[in-house]
């Protein structure tokens, strides 16, 4: 397949505007870090935006930084921790899970909405996206937000984008809110017989005043984990505080210092999961009180439960059988499942993101034809014909 790499925003979108007058798809990506992600895309090229580097604005004392789509995560991340700040909604490093060394870039990770364990204190990557500049199916530049905390200008495109995968326009670049990075953190860990009792340990938890900010049920043990983050006396008194309350449950053992980060990164990028390159890799969304049933029904899987519960990663063969018993698993919880990292015969074949309601499947199509009319951008991504 033909890379073409443009070197600036101007050259992407006559690049863009070329491929709409023929007709010709594009296979969209940054550095191409996560192209075992959905299903595999049919076109002739792939547009990349590796060459779009950099950060073109950073104003550490008003929490807003803004870098072209191709930027390093670490190199924004870095740039942002020397200030002592952070992006809050801690997105992953999926280097290992695909097999890759290529760098994940800023533009895909908004691009797939990936966000770590702090989303259940923090939110969403798409809640810290203030501004998006982006080249829609007509090449045409388009700017929606903007780059201050209070914006109220235009249609908020943001988040339609965000998450997307590519499918609705090419981004050029990302304007993010950023939030003080914490003075120290500390990791309550309860090993339990099972997990449901350990997303009991979690809930409760969760439901304490103590400002719990991490979240997740390891398979080994299981031990439930439990983070708390802000200035060490703080911690020191809620972790001490919060102990109290889940020694009903067991023993409760404190990790502290680079130990307590160093668990966190694990769970952040699912490394508890031990996934064979041959495996496949689901992600499935529910209500916490179902997370344990998920994991339940896949007997033959690995599984690792983040978010209080509510997100089970799922590791196991890559056949279709075990694709449909995911599958009858979320859906049987009333949750949604994504199929995150599978061989590509696997990936052309079956559903990997639920179908859509058929009112929602017909705004959804009008959006698209308004976005990309001649379909150009990642035909086949989410679903087949689309």
């Amino acid at each position: 397949m033909k890379l073409i790499a443009p070197a600036s925003e101007a050259e992407l979108a006559a690049v863009v505007a070329a491929a709409a007058a023929a007709r010709e798809p594009l296979a969209i990506e940054g550095n191409g870090s996560k192209r075992g992600l959905l299903r595999p895309v049919q076109a002739a090229g792939t547009l990349s935006t590796r060459n779009l580097s950099g950060i073109t604005l950073y104003r550490p004392t008003e929490l807003v930084i803004a870098a072209w789509a191709g930027t390093p995560l670490a190199e924004i991340e870095a740039a942002v921790a020397e200030k002592g700040q952070m992006i809050a909604p801690e997105p992953p490093d999926t280097g290992a899970l695909f097999g890759t060394d290529a760098p994940s870039t800023i533009g895909g990770i908004v691009a797939a909405n990936l966000s770590g364990p702090r989303r259940i204190s923090a939110g969403a990557i798409r809640d810290h996206v203030l501004g998006i500049r982006f080249v829609n199916g007509a090449g045409e530049v388009v700017r929606s937000g903007g780059r201050v905390l209070k914006n109220v200008t235009g249609l908020d495109l943001c988040k339609l984008l965000t998450g997307s995968h590519g499918t609705l326009g090419i981004i050029t670049e990302v304007t993010l809110k950023v939030l003080p990075r914490p003075e120290t953190a500390a990791t309550l860990a309860v090993r339990v017989p099972d997990l449901t009792a350990g997303v009991r340990v979690l809930s409760a938890g969760l439901g304490s005043p103590f400002g719990v900010t991490g979240a997740a049920l390891l398979p080994e043990g299981p031990t439930a984990l439990l983070r708390l983050e802000d200035f060490a006396p703080s911690v020191s008194y809620r972790a001490d505080r919060l102990t109290g309350t889940l020694e009903a449950f067991g023993p409760v053992e404190l990790i502290q210092g680079e130990a307590s980060a160093d668990l966190w990164r694990r769970v952040r990028d699912a490394a508890p999961l031990h996934a064979a390159p041959e495996e496949a890799i689901w992600r499935v969304s529910v209500r916490p009180s179902a997370g344990p049933g998920v994991a339940a029904s896949l007997p033959e899987a690995r599984t690792l439960l983040d978010w209080g519960g509510g997100l089970v990663w799922v590791a196991g063969p890559a056949t279709q059988a075990m694709h449909e018993r995911v599958v009858a698993a979320a859906t049987a919880a009333r949750g949604t499942f994504l199929l995150f990292r599978a061989p590509e015969p696997l990936r052309a074949t079956v559903a990997v993101v639920p179908e859509e309601p058929p009112g929602l499947a017909a705004i959804a199509a009008r959006v698209k034809a308004a976005l990309d009319p001649a379909g150009i951008f990642n035909p086949g991504r989410l679903r087949a014909g689309a």
